[in-house]
């Protein structure tokens, strides 16, 4: 499974409506129990949540490596790693530990980002310890067999044909963080390009479990139905012989300061034309990171939101829609506005109406209604996320993995209320800049064993 940003933030209306009933309760002191956090011997950190309201509980092992530790030629090899960590060790051959775990009444499952990747298993609370074993055996005894790398490459691949291959705006969101980031390592897909995962070897894998799958690097979360103080001797029991690894090269690599707009064309087999426009953007390490979070929603959130009654109820020159900002992130990322371009309209139409909408954030605040809404909007979704055991443990490992610390969490919803109307016009003056953007355009190509388009029909695609 691959996640750029594996928490998401949607909620229908009547969702919405619920938690801002919520939230009258939450910040009146109904406040969610903070982690107890211990330190191993070996330098593992664990965050244990006691939630005793349903007999269940989720267990995460968090290590601190994605494609941005990768280097050019080997992208992919965090994601092609995931994989590999479910073929077994000596101790659990191929097939036991989802065996085990599915016997026993739980789900588990790993994603990769750009920053993290991260192992869980969903389970009963008294299956817990049966998590913590399975999860303390690999991450010091992979086995790595040339047997069983190959295939798994090949369905690597074909996962790569299936999400970006096959999925034209994918596609088109690779090329523009290939195009934004010349430098820093987001400059290359999660799951690799099909060159680098031909070049990629066994060694190279194994290279990268010994460098990074160490407890010096990772972060074990357990929410649920739990008792911190009985599991701690459970989990020292099991982690704690594991030696402690080299500590992993850091990412130096800054990106230079973009000095004009870039711009691309992507064509390709598509239905309709797709616009994108990519601005370089701080991540949690500044303040304006919450005004950012601010101006995603008023652009893109729901029927009311700026870009959808503007492109698609107004003007009808759109299907779709949306905009998209991640603050947590280890380093500076990208906010970008998309469309969907609606047949029988323009591209040009369409990139000037997505202009239109960002020009009227920097010449005016937005709305005190509009900032209501959004912030309603943003900590409706955080209450919720909270109150799943799964998502509660996301939010705590994302945070401490990419080196916010898990305490960033407790503060986001007093962050996000701090924010006014004048700061998210000042972030949309100064990042929304179009020396700082890059836009990106998708023409779409008729199918393969189809004849070419008239020219009236590739009029509307100029």
């Amino acid at each position: 499974m691959i996640s750029v940003k594996p928490i998401a933030r949607h909620t229908s209306l009547c969702t919405v409506a619920l938690a801002v009933g919520l939230l009258t309760g939450h910040a009146a002191g109904a406040a969610l129990p903070e982690p107890r956090e211990h330190v191993l011997s070996n330098g593992m950190k664990v965050l244990l949540v006691e939630v005793p309201k349903a007999p269940v509980a989720t267990v995460q092992v968090w290590y601190k490596v994605g494609s941005r530790n990768e280097v050019m030629g080997r992208a992919g090899l965090s994601h092609m790693l995931e994989h590999m960590m479910f073929k077994g060790t000596a101790k659990y051959p191929k097939g036991a530990f989802d065996r085990l775990i599915r016997k026993n009444g739980g789900i588990s499952n790993a994603f990769t980002s750009q920053d993290f990747t991260s192992y869980f298993e969903n389970l009963a609370a008294d299956r817990v310890e049966l998590a913590l074993e399975l999860e303390a055996d690999r991450m010091q005894g992979l086995s790595l067999d040339a047997k069983e790398f190959q295939p798994e490459r090949e369905v690597v691949k074909e996962e790569r044909r299936l999400r970006i291959e096959d999925d034209p705006q994918s596609s088109l969101v690779e090329v523009l963080f290939a195009q934004a980031f010349m430098s820093h390592p987001y400059h290359w897909p999660i799951i690799g390009w099909f060159s680098d995962l031909d070049a990629m070897t066994l060694e190279d894998l194994q290279r990268h479990y010994d460098t990074y799958y160490s407890p010096n690097n990772a972060t074990l979360v357990v929410v649920g139905d739990i008792k911190a103080e009985a599991l701690l001797p459970t989990i020292k029991r099991l982690f704690e012989p594991i030696p402690r690894g080299p500590n992993p090269p850091p990412v130096t690599v800054m990106e230079p300061e973009q000095r004009g707009e870039r711009r691309f064309v992507l064509k390709r087999e598509a239905q309709a034309p797709f616009v994108i426009m990519g601005y370089r953007v701080p991540n949690y390490t500044s303040e304006d990171s919450y005004a950012l979070d601010i101006l995603e929603s008023i652009l893109q959130h729901g029927k009311s939101s700026r870009l959808y009654r503007s492109l698609i109820y107004e003007q009808k020159l759109a299907l779709a829609v949306g905009a998209e900002y991640g603050l947590m992130q280890a380093d500076p990322g990208l906010f970008y506005v998309y469309a969907l371009v609606k047949p029988g309209q323009k591209v040009e139409a369409v990139e000037e109406a997505l202009n239109r909408e960002i020009k009227r954030l920097q010449a005016e605040p937005p709305t005190e209604q509009e900032l209501k809404r959004a912030k309603n909007q943003i900590e409706a979704a955080y209450i919720f996320q909270q109150d799943s055991n799964f998502r509660h443990a996301m939010l705590l490992g994302e945070a401490e993995t990419i080196g916010a610390g898990w305490q960033k969490v407790g503060q986001f919803v007093n962050r996000i209320r701090a924010v006014t109307a004048k700061d998210v016009q000042r972030v949309a003056r100064q990042y929304l800049t179009e020396d700082a953007r890059t836009v990106g355009t998708l023409i779409p190509l008729p199918p393969r064993n189809q004849q070419p388009a008239s020219a009236s029909a590739r009029q509307l695609t100029r």
